[in-house]
C-alpha cells in the first residue's frame, strides 16, 4: 500500500510539473511575445513617439484620459487610424490620496458604483472621439482598490467584467502565459531606462517562452517619467531581427491570440 501511495504522489507530482512548466507555442514560432505600452495620453506620445513607430512599422498600446487626448485630437485619430491600440485609463486618473496630488481624487473615496460608472463614460467619451471601444485597461498608478481599510474592495473582478485585459504598473516579472490573469498583466517600466537596461527583460523573457509588457509615459530624450526614443529605437531594432524570436504586438493582439489558444 505506501508503495502504491508513494507512485501516486509521484505521477501527481510529475503532472504538476508538467502543468507549471508549459511553455506556449507563439505565432510563427517566435520565442516570446512583447508589448510596448504608454500611458496617461500625453502630447509627446503623438507629437513625436509614434513617428519612429510608424517609421518602423510597430504597433503599440496607448491607455488614454479623454481629457488628455482632446487637446490634440486630429494626431490621436491618426494614430488610432494607423493601427494602434487605444486602450482606457479611467478619466480622472485616480490614485491613493497618499499622493497629495490625488487628494481631490483619491481612490479611498472611491467605491465599486462611482469606479464602474467613471470606467464606463471614459470607455463611452473614448469611442465617440476615436472611433474605437477601448477593450484593454491600465490601472492608474497600479493600483486596484477603492475604499479604505476594512471598507477597502478590489476593482478587478469590474475590470476582468469590462475588458479583455488590465495592466499593472512597475511590476517584477513578466507574464508567464502558462499561469495568466488576464485581468492583473505585468507591466515593466521603461521610463528612464537605457536599452542596456532593458536587454536582460527581454532575454529572460525569450529563455522562459513569457509575455514582456513595458510600461512608459512621455516619449523623448529625457525627463520625469520619459520613455527615450534612443532605447526604443534600439530596442525595436533588436526585436525586428528574426533571429531574436520575438513577437511584438500590441497588448489586445496577444490577449486574443492567449485566449484562442
Amino acid at each position: 500500500m505506501k508503495q502504491i501511495i508513494v507512485l501516486l504522489c509521484l505521477w501527481s507530482g510529475g503532472l504538476l510539473a508538467q502543468s507549471t512548466t508549459k511553455k506556449i507555442t507563439w505565432p510563427a514560432g517566435k520565442k516570446m511575445a512583447l508589448s510596448l505600452t504608454f500611458d496617461d495620453g500625453r502630447g509627446s506620445q503623438v507629437l513625436a513617439g509614434v513617428k519612429l513607430l510608424n517609421q518602423y512599422g510597430v504597433k503599440a498600446t496607448f491607455y488614454v484620459m479623454p481629457n488628455a487626448i482632446e487637446k490634440t485630437l486630429p494626431a490621436w485619430r491618426a494614430l488610432a487610424n494607423a493601427g494602434h491600440e487605444i486602450g482606457n485609463h479611467t478619466s480622472l486618473h485616480p490614485c491613493s490620496g497618499n499622493f497629495a496630488w490625488s487628494r481631490s481624487k483619491a481612490l479611498e473615496e472611491y467605491s465599486l458604483e462611482k469606479m464602474a460608472n467613471e470606467l464606463g463614460e471614459s470607455n463611452r467619451q473614448i469611442s465617440e472621439m476615436l472611433g474605437v471601444v477601448p477593450e484593454s485597461f491600465a490601472y492608474p498608478c497600479g493600483q486596484t482598490f477603492v475604499g479604505i481599510n476594512e471598507n477597502t474592495k478590489s476593482y478587478v473582478p469590474m475590470v476582468h467584467q469590462q475588458f479583455t485585459s488590465g495592466r499593472g504598473w512597475r511590476d517584477e516579472a513578466p507574464n508567464d502565459p502558462a499561469y495568466l490573469n488576464m485581468a492583473q498583466l505585468t507591466g515593466m517600466e521603461m521610463d528612464g531606462q537605457d536599452f542596456e537596461e532593458i536587454l536582460p527583460l527581454i532575454q529572460d523573457a525569450a529563455k522562459q517562452g513569457y509575455w514582456l509588457v513595458l510600461a512608459g509615459h512621455e516619449m523623448g530624450t529625457g525627463g520625469n517619467q520619459t520613455t527615450r526614443l534612443s532605447m526604443l529605437e534600439k530596442l525595436i531594432q533588436y526585436a525586428q531581427k528574426p533571429e531574436n524570436g520575438i513577437w511584438l504586438a500590441p497588448v489586445k493582439d496577444v490577449t486574443h491570440f492567449l485566449k484562442a489558444n
